[in-house]
């Protein structure tokens, strides 16, 4: 990605956001030429003080002139005064304008690719970078705008004191300019670079804490960190590079800063043989110590560090966006790959072949060599310790995660769908922190069907589910939800409803009633396995295994999967569990 098609991009997004703002970029204007006006005053009022004034014994016309100077000073005070509103009302829109873009571009990621968590990098830019963006937006803007007035003011008095100041001024404040100007590019790349290295390592980061308790009881600790370490490395060497730059940055602001005013000292005799009087020359001194050069060091300054940073930033949000699914439609539904022609014989709901997987490519395999085949409509409860792999298994079969050999087929396709295709509307996922969003109570448990629900069958699933205690008592289906104010039982029974309603043919329930009642969890249970499709439940407790028509057992040895009356004499593991809740009673 060059560094032309990045101001190409960012410069014609700029553009239309400057357009629709033209009212308060006048108003900028407006207040920034009475600091021009302080500007000029500054330098020229102090050479009209010593010709005029001192130097020609004229004492109270030096002080008057000087008094001039000091009002110029109180204009530029009001002048600042009047940018900073100004400048709220160009910043603060563009910030709004960036949060909206990256939730949509995370939508659309998700949208795309449904079995990709968008959360990570996406976490990134709606917070650190849009607040970089904000921030060093708005200090591009003061500066830039200072040091143009500025600039039009002091090269206005040079010339108005004697021409030929410009003569031994402007060159040294080009060569020093030019010099800035070189960095820019390279510095630009490494900003590039860290920004990218900063989102990988928080993708990485999320990765890991979804699977760290699988992670730990493997031992694979070491193995899944040796990627977040290269990254780490990565950063710090990035940083190098960019206090290498930046010591050059500042090599050329010093020629920039400094030149000039050596230039005009060393020339004063000749600018004094061609009869330039010394309160010109004494002006011209003033217009490079108090104004031009303070606002060039200013803009160098903004433009290495926060403009460059605004480029590569804003180069992020720049990308094209996929449109958002509407709140109350889904995209209609559409296979993640190749579904083969229907064979002869049902096909499996769920099938996984000589299945292998782990966190990291030395890490201990999580699951190893797994056979299993779910059939349409058959409900299968899956136990076994904490950190075994259970969620694992699940995360496999919605998809979420690719196994690193053998093959997971949800009705008789991959699992896992390529990027860019619709939501999988075969199957719907529950995992233990159930989500519920910001929203009326319908809009909540009708989200995963594809279009309006009629409200006869949403008071229904909610009656089925026993929900609809809960839904009256949060004040009907057209009441606002704040999900701060639910407890996680009463998030898991709605989001249970949901998924009663989800034309999903596959449910998963990873631990999805955890904080249910048992005589809840069985109502819910026993509701999801008498709707149409197939039924996978990570057991909290035993009683689900109970009402499941099979149960997987998982010992990290060895899966077994049977009944529930035959797997005691199958499965050391499952007999104890079994002798475990009958004891508890």
């Amino acid at each position: 990605m060059s560094e032309y098609g990045t101001w190409r991009r960012v410069s014609r997004e700029g553009r239309r956001f400057l357009r629709g703002r033209t009212r308060t970029l006048r108003r900028l204007a407006l207040w920034s030429l009475l600091e021009s006006a302080h500007t000029f005053l500054g330098g020229y009022a102090v050479a009209r003080a010593l010709d005029d004034g001192f130097l020609a014994g004229r004492t109270g016309t030096g002080l008057g002139w000087l008094a001039v100077a000091g009002a110029g000073a109180l204009l530029g005070a009001l002048a600042l005064r009047g940018v900073f509103g100004g400048l709220a009302d160009l910043v603060e829109p563009l910030r709004d304008g960036l949060v909206r873009r990256s939730v949509r571009q995370a939508i659309g990621r998700a949208v795309a690719a449904p079995g990709r968590d968008p959360g990570s990098g996406a976490v990134s830019r709606l917070t650190q970078q849009t607040e970089m963006a904000r921030d060093s937006f708005a200090g591009l803007v003061l500066v830039a705008r200072s040091f143009v007035f500025t600039a039009l003011g002091a090269l206005l008095g040079l010339a108005a004191l004697a021409p030929v100041l410009l003569v031994l001024v402007l060159p040294a404040l080009l060569l020093g300019t030019g010099a800035f100007l070189a960095t820019l590019r390279p510095m630009t790349r490494v900003q590039r670079a860290a920004l990218d290295t900063d989102e990988a390592l928080s993708a990485r980061a999320g990765e890991l804490a979804a699977g760290l308790r699988d992670v730990v009881a493997c031992g694979g600790g070491a193995s899944a960190g040796a990627g977040v370490e290269r990254l780490i490395a990565e950063q710090e060497r990035l940083g190098g590079r960019l206090a290498r730059w930046t010591a050059l940055r500042t090599v050329a602001l010093g020629v920039a800063g400094r030149l000039p005013v050596v230039a005009l000292l060393a020339g004063t005799p000749w600018l004094l043989g061609r009869g330039v009087s010394a309160g010109a020359v004494a002006g011209a001194l003033t217009y490079l110590v108090q104004s031009l050069l303070p606002a060039l060091d200013a803009l160098m300054t903004a433009v290495g560090a926060a403009g460059t940073r605004l480029l590569v930033v804003l180069d992020r949000f720049c990308e094209p966006e996929r449109p958002a699914p509407r709140p109350d439609s889904v995209p209609p539904a559409a296979d993640p790959g190749p579904v083969p022609a229907p064979p002869a014989r049902p096909v499996p709901a769920v099938e996984l072949r000589r299945v292998r997987f782990a966190y990291g490519p030395r890490a201990h395999p999580v699951i190893d060599g797994l056979d299993l085949v779910v059939g349409p409509g058959e409900h299968l409860a899956v136990v076994g310790p904490s950190g075994i792999g259970k969620s694992t298994l699940t995360a496999l079969i919605a998809g979420l995660l690719p196994p690193g050999r053998g093959t997971v087929r949800v009705a008789g396709a991959p699992a896992r769908g390529a990027p860019g295709h619709a939501p999988d509307v075969r199957r719907t996922l529950l995992p233990q922190q159930a989500y519920v969003f910001t929203g009326s109570v319908r809009e909540n448990l009708s989200h995963l069907c594809p279009g309006p629900v009629p409200r006869d069958e949403v008071e229904r699933a909610a009656a089925v589910l026993g929900a609809d205690a809960l839904v009256a008592r949060l004040g009907g289906l057209e009441a606002a939800l704040d999900p701060g104010r639910l407890t996680p039982g009463e998030r898991q029974h709605l989001a249970l409803t949901a998924a009663y309603l989800s034309p999903a043919p596959l449910l998963l329930l990873d631990e999805a009633t955890c904080h249910l009642d048992p005589r809840t969890e069985e109502r819910a249970e026993r509701a999801l396995a008498e709707r149409p499709g197939t039924l996978v439940v990570v057991a909290h407790r035993i009683s689900s295994a109970v009402r499941a028509d099979r149960v997987l057992v998982l010992d990290g040895t060895r899966a077994v999967c049977g009944t529930h009356a035959e797997l005691p004499a199958r499965s050391p593991l499952y007999r104890d569990l079994v002798g475990l809740w009958n004891a508890q009673g």
